[in-house]
C-alpha cells in the first residue's frame, strides 16, 4: 500500500512539474523542445503498443505519422475545414488505411512483417514525395492554421501549445494505462508470449492484431496531426526512414513493453541530441552502436533495467525477512540439560 501511494505522488509531482516548466524556465527554445518532444511521445506510445505488447515491430509509422500530418494540413489548407473537425479526421483517415494495411501485413510474421511495414513506409512516402498536385511535393504544405480557440482560450502562442499538446499526452497515457491494465491488454500479451498457445485458448489472435495494429496508428495519426498544427509547415521528409530510426531508439532506450518507458526513452535522447547539435551530421553513428549495445545489455531498456534491478531488490529483502526454516527452532526437551533429564527419569 505505501508503495502504490508513493508511485502516485511520484507521478502527481512529474504532472506538476510538466505544468509548471514553463513557469520556472522562462525560454522559448526549451519551451519548443520539450512541446516536441510530448508529440514524439504520442508516437511512440502508438509504436509501444504493437511492438511492446504483441511483439509486431512496425516499420511504417513514420508512414502513418505523415499521413496524420497531411491529412490535418490538407483538410485545414485546401479544403477549409473546421481545426476540430480536421483533427478527427486525421486521426480516422490514418486509422482506416492503418487497417486496410494491417489485414495484409499481419498475415505475416516476425522479419516478414517488420520488411513488409518497411515498404509500406517507404511507400507513403514516395507518394507524398511523388504526388504533386496534392502534396505540394517537394514544397510541401505551408500555412497550416493553428488549433481553433476555444471560447476566450487561444493557442496562437507557444506556451498555450505546450499546455495543449501536454493535455493530449496525458489523456493518451491514461487511455494506454487502461488498455494496458485491462482483459484487452491480458490479450496483447498473451499473443506476444506465445500466439499459438493464445489461439488453443479461443483468443481471436488476427481481431486483436488488428485492433492493436489500428490503435497503434490512430495514436500515430495523432501525432502526426499535432505535429502539423504545431511546426505550420510539413514536408515529405517526416516520413522519411530517419523518422522510424528516432520513434525506435526513443522506444528502445526507454524501455519496449513499459508504461514509461517512452516518456523516458524520448525525453533522454531528445535532450542528449540537442546537447550534442554540433554532432547532428553524425548522430546515425553515434546512436547506432549505442542502440546495439543497450539491446544487447538492457534489452528491456532502461526502465526495463530498473524494474528488474527492483524486483531484485525487493527478493532480496523478503528472504532476509524470512525466517531460515532449514534450522527448526529447539524444543524444550532437546535444550534439557543431563541433570534435569536424571532428575526427571528418577
Amino acid at each position: 500500500m505505501a508503495a502504490l501511494l508513493r508511485k502516485r505522488v511520484f507521478i502527481i509531482g512529474l504532472i506538476g512539474l510538466a505544468v509548471l516548466f514553463p513557469l520556472i524556465i522562462q525560454n522559448e527554445y526549451f519551451l519548443h523542445v520539450l512541446t516536441l518532444a510530448f508529440i514524439w511521445m504520442i508516437a511512440v506510445y502508438g509504436l509501444n503498443l504493437l511492438a511492446g505488447y504483441t511483439g509486431y515491430l512496425s516499420l511504417a509509422h513514420a508512414g502513418f505519422f505523415a499521413i496524420g500530418a497531411y491529412a490535418l494540413g490538407l483538410l485545414t489548407v485546401k479544403a477549409g475545414m473546421n481545426y476540430w473537425i480536421a483533427l478527427v479526421l486525421a486521426c480516422l483517415i490514418t486509422s482506416g488505411i492503418g487497417f486496410l494495411v494491417g489485414l495484409v501485413a499481419l498475415r505475416t510474421r516476425e522479419h516478414f512483417f517488420a520488411i513488409y511495414t518497411l515498404c509500406v513506409g517507404y511507400i507513403i512516402y514516395l507518394v507524398i514525395d511523388k504526388w504533386d498536385s496534392l502534396t505540394g511535393g517537394v514544397r510541401g504544405l505551408i500555412g497550416i492554421p493553428a488549433p481553433a480557440n476555444i471560447g476566450p482560450v487561444s493557442f496562437e502562442n507557444p506556451l498555450s501549445q505546450y499546455y495543449f499538446i501536454l493535455a493530449f499526452l496525458l489523456l493518451t497515457i491514461l487511455v494506454m494505462y487502461r488498455i494496458v491494465h485491462s482483459l484487452t491488454g491480458r490479450t496483447f500479451m498473451a499473443i506476444r508470449n506465445s500466439e499459438e498457445l493464445a489461439q488453443t485458448l479461443g483468443i481471436s489472435t488476427m481481431k486483436n492484431k488488428l485492433l492493436v495494429f489500428v490503435l497503434s496508428t490512430f495514436f500515430a495519426g495523432l501525432a502526426g496531426a499535432l505535429y502539423a498544427s504545431f511546426i505550420r509547415f510539413i514536408g515529405p521528409d517526416i516520413g522519411y526512414i530517419t523518422i522510424i530510426f528516432d520513434l525506435l531508439t526513443y522506444l528502445l532506450v526507454g524501455g519496449i513493453g513499459t508504461l514509461a518507458g517512452p516518456v523516458v526513452g524520448t525525453f533522454l535522447v531528445v535532450w542528449v541530441s540537442q546537447s550534442l547539435q554540433f554532432l547532428q551530421d553524425y548522430r546515425m553513428l553515434i546512436f547506432g552502436p549505442l542502440l546495439t549495445l543497450l539491446i544487447i545489455f538492457y534489452p528491456r531498456g532502461i526502465v526495463g533495467a530498473f524494474y528488474e534491478w527492483k524486483m531484485k531488490r525487493t527478493g532480496k529483502k523478503r528472504r532476509q525477512a524470512r525466517p531460515d526454516r532449514r534450522k527448526p527452532e529447539p524444543t524444550y526437551a532437546a535444550t534439557q540439560t543431563s541433570s534435569e533429564k536424571k532428575v526427571k527419569e528418577g
